[in-house]
């Protein structure tokens, strides 16, 4: 069993977005009881909220329906968890400071580390800004997940 949390800031547009990526990613290849699968944010500004009405809809525009609730990074997922994978450096270092141990720094990744197709260091928050963002987020995530799958599972 691969345990994955995505993190970003609030919970509500990059990590619940990566996390229904990846959720489509594993059940297309029958891998669903392989794989836990969840998203946090750093910050609890949106607690128990739904993902941005903004990232649902561009989301469903490509068949994905996200349902997840906003939660906080809680310090058991980094016993619970064996990737936590941050959207960018901000993220990054607030996981890094919370880490309890050296062996959960080891857990903390970037989600731009497994793109294979798009080059970016990091995955930027559409929050802000226009349609075109939230598109963009979409096309790095589901190059980034692909590429977080393709990684997981050549060694079995």
């Amino acid at each position: 069993m691969k345990k994955i949390l995505f993190v970003c800031l609030g919970n509500i547009c990059r990590s619940p977005m990566a996390e229904g990526v990846m959720r489509r990613l594993v059940e297309e290849a029958g891998l669903e009881k392989e794989f836990v699968i969840d998203s946090a944010g750093t910050s609890g500004y949106h607690q128990g909220d739904l993902p941005d009405s903004r990232m649902r809809a561009h989301a469903s525009q490509r068949g994905y329906n996200l349902t997840h609730h906003s939660r906080r990074v809680r310090t058991e997922d980094f016993y619970d968890f064996d990737l936590i994978i941050g959207m960018d450096d901000q993220n990054i270092a607030d996981l890094q400071e919370r880490a309890p141990s050296t062996e959960a720094l080891r857990k903390i990744h970037r989600m731009t580390e497994y793109n294979t197709r798009i080059p970016a260091d990091h995955v930027p928050d559409p929050y802000y800004g226009g349609s075109s963002g939230f598109e963009h987020v979409i096309d790095l995530l589901e190059d980034a997940c692909s590429g977080l799958l393709e990684a997981l599972t050549q060694d079995s």
